[in-house]
């Protein structure tokens, strides 16, 4: 009994302790910003900060514009000044 509450202990440690695991591996997977409302205001370029694409698993396609002051607005993919700025920077 004392042999199997040791051995039960320390695999708890072990595994409370450990906390390696490979660094290539990413465990969200999952699209990390998607768009469910679009704007319609355009935003001055010397106001952007920067535009990416939605992740390709979002239902509605498009691109999130970051302002200076770090909102993060959404823009649909047929927007073309939004597309000819991405295509900019």
């Amino acid at each position: 009994m004392k042999t199997l509450c040791l051995s039960v202990g320390m695999l708890l440690l072990i595994t409370c302790c450990c906390n390696a695991r490979p660094q290539g591996v990413q465990f969200n997977t999952g699209p990390v910003t998607c768009c469910d409302q679009f704007s319609n205001i355009r935003v001055p370029a010397k106001k952007i900060v920067d535009i990416t694409k939605t992740h390709s698993f979002c239902m509605n396609q498009g691109f999130i514009v970051e302002t200076v002051k770090g909102q993060l607005i959404c823009f649909r993919s047929s927007t073309r000044w939004v597309e000819e700025a991405y295509n900019r920077m």
